[in-house]
């Protein structure tokens, strides 16, 4: 399935005359050819009627995308609940402003962080297995290298969403790298926490907003 067919339920929730959300995906505008060999994340922030963070992977030419309430931590002992939500396009990794109030999802968003990862997981005869592959079986495992979040994480389904209640997962740092006894930071407050890219806090961007 192609990027642009995946996108279908994004397209369908959002009226672009409205809002300035990037519309489709077009991996070359974005990052060149770079795209090809070092798959994108990005960590937004999203003051919307429920604060949450939004965490979205590049799969292929889409971003895989989940909605973390709590916000990804860098503390292993912390296991984020990640409740995955429409496949959205590449350009959204830079997108941060007012989504207009009444669009879907409306609210000010801000990117906290960004960067690379690097799949990790493999089968029980240590052979790679392909993220999108991975992901499918309900488990997934890769290495961030972020300007904020750094080292192995794991996302793994608890809920397939099929019996009862929305399909969930959990986000948790791996122990790995961190050392004995050792733990990494936790999540910031989101209304404290700037920009990567402009250094801007939520309340900066949504008065922004408001003055153009």
């Amino acid at each position: 399935m192609s990027g642009n067919d995946r996108l279908r339920g994004y397209r369908s929730k959002r009226d672009f005359t409205r809002t300035e959300e990037p519309e489709e995906s077009s991996p070359s505008s974005v990052h060149g050819e770079s795209w090809r060999d070092e798959p994108r994340f990005v960590v937004q922030i999203h003051d919307a009627r429920r604060m949450h963070f939004d965490f979205r992977l590049q799969v292929g030419d889409v971003l895989k995308s989940w909605s973390v309430p709590k916000g990804p931590s860098a503390d292993p002992r912390d296991k984020r609940m990640a409740i995955p939500t429409e496949d959205h396009p590449l350009e959204y990794e830079e997108f941060e402003g007012v989504i207009p109030k009444g669009e879907y999802g409306g609210g000010t968003v801000i990117v906290w962080d960004h960067g690379t990862y690097e799949p990790l997981s493999h089968d029980r005869r240590g052979r790679p297995v392909p993220f999108e592959e991975a992901l499918e079986h309900g488990h997934a495992t890769f290495r961030l290298n972020g300007s904020k979040l750094h080292g192995e994480y794991a996302l793994t389904r608890f809920r397939d969403g099929r019996d009862r209640g929305e399909e969930a997962w959990l986000l948790v740092r791996a122990r790995k790298g961190l050392g004995a006894g050792a733990s990494g930071r936790g999540t910031p407050d989101p209304r404290r926490a700037r920009s990567v890219r402009t250094g801007r806090t939520l309340a900066q961007v949504a008065a922004d907003g408001r003055e153009e």
